[in-house]
């Protein structure tokens, strides 16, 4: 089995925003010669998350509107209480968040192709921004 190991960074510009990322995921899976097996696609971020679902800004609103409905940015949460932070820097809402997201997902692939389904594109999710993210893609297969 052969194992290939990517990273590259991406510029988010808001708070909270979503990027599809699928274009830098899938130029580390060619690169890594590998047709079969499993893309396993993670950020090393507390606040930041990866996640498959429709490149539509609509919904991306919608998304990004529900989350701050579920975990609102301002709230009397212990995390921002700690520190002497603005308002602009808490980000406990964010931390919150990335549990019920989660940092990763792992993709089959097949033929050298992602089996993505047809309107899923792999999107990475600020929570916390803007900041510079780190997207790792790791390649096991034949």
């Amino acid at each position: 089995m052969k194992n290939f190991s990517r990273e590259n960074s991406v510029s988010t510009h808001k708070r909270m925003e979503i990027l599809n990322v699928t274009n830098v995921v899938a130029k580390a899976v060619k690169e890594s010669g590998i047709t079969n097996g499993l893309v396993h696609v993670w950020v090393p971020h507390a606040t930041a998350a990866i996640a498959l679902n429709e490149h539509d800004s609509d919904l991306w609103d919608d998304i990004l509107e529900s989350f701050s409905q579920l975990v609102p940015i301002e709230g009397k949460y212990r995390h921002n209480a700690k520190y002497s932070w603005t308002e602009s820097e808490q980000n406990a809402h964010a931390h919150i968040l990335n549990c019920l997201i989660k940092p990763h997902v792992t993709i089959p692939l097949e033929n050298g192709g992602m089996q993505l389904g047809t309107w899923q594109s792999i999107l990475l999710i600020e929570m916390d921004g803007p900041r510079t993210r780190h997207i790792r893609v790791q390649v096991m297969g034949e």
